[in-house]
């Protein structure tokens, strides 16, 4: 029998994150365990009988009003599944714990960031009230949106 769990990351596990997404490729991976560490990025691992298949962060403060604003709104960071594991919901299930998260540390409002040719992302973030556009537009990575969620 499968036991599926959602668990806050340990910094001293993020290295067991390299079983979801390739780590030595992401420039940001020593970045986000510093914010693991400061307590400023809240990781969860969505784990089947204690793998490593997903992962979803919450970041406090970000520097960007857009995305964070203290005590009201909170950015949702690294929503990932593994690929193998993709289609099957797992992501859905992590983004509705993201949300009963946000909603039980006070925040009102949630944003993310989406690439805009990332159809299955938009999809899943408009299903879950992800539709109020706060930014249309591009940086050094492709066009993308910044979306808000009221909770």
């Amino acid at each position: 029998m499968k036991k599926i769990t959602i668990e806050p990351l340990k910094a001293e596990e993020y290295g067991k994150c390299s079983n979801i997404w390739n780590m030595k490729k992401q420039p940001l991976a020593e970045k986000w365990l510093e914010e693991i560490i400061s307590g400023n990025r809240l990781v969860f691992i969505y784990k089947i009988n204690g793998r490593f298949i997903g992962e979803g962060a919450l970041v406090l403060d970000n520097g960007d009003p857009d995305y964070t604003i203290p005590d009201r709104r909170i950015y949702v960071s690294r929503m990932i599944v593994k690929k193998e594991y993709r289609g099957r919901g797992i992501g859905s299930e992590i983004l509705a714990f993201l949300i009963e998260k946000a909603k039980s540390m006070g925040y009102s409002e949630m944003s993310l960031g989406v690439d805009k040719d990332n159809v299955a992302a938009l999809s899943l973030y408009r299903k879950y009230g992800f539709d109020e556009v706060i930014f249309d537009g591009a940086d050094e990575y492709g066009e993308y949106y910044k979306l808000l969620k009221k909770l």
